[in-house]
């Protein structure tokens, strides 16, 4: 799928993401939340929001992989830290960056009270474009 980042020349340049995305004659994907549960259902890395990340955007990937894209299919992101530390917001989000590389998609970052699992620190959820769907 051709995916077309907007980044505008009338808003602030430093945004770590694009402003926008389009995507022409595609057919879409929501994902579901991805958290940071191993294969048995357990959170990983108690504690370390980074951790967390890492494992909840690796499932973030196989759930992509299923549905026959890849992260560059990806429009927009929404990422959730259980934590009112920007510190602990800066670390899932540079993890997120790392994963993505330069397609920087929109992405909405989040500090929220508690989310599902005990002792869950992040999730992210995406909307990705498929051109053969």
């Amino acid at each position: 799928m051709d995916v077309n980042l907007i980044r505008s020349t009338r808003l602030f340049p430093g945004a770590p993401y694009a402003y926008a995305a389009v995507a022409h004659q595609a057919g879409l994907i929501f994902t579901a939340g991805a958290c940071p549960l191993d294969e048995n259902g357990k959170v990983t890395a108690p504690g370390d929001v980074g951790g967390q990340m890492r494992q909840a955007l690796g499932n973030l990937r196989t759930a992509l992989d299923e549905c026959g894209v890849s992260t560059s299919d990806v429009l927009k992101t929404t990422v959730y830290v259980a934590s009112i530390d920007r510190g602990d917001l800066v670390a899932a989000w540079n993890e997120v960056a790392a994963f993505f590389g330069d397609h920087d998609v929109p992405s909405t970052l989040l500090g929220v009270t508690v989310l599902g699992y005990p002792g869950q620190l992040v999730e992210i959820e995406a909307v990705a474009a498929s051109a053969s769907l």
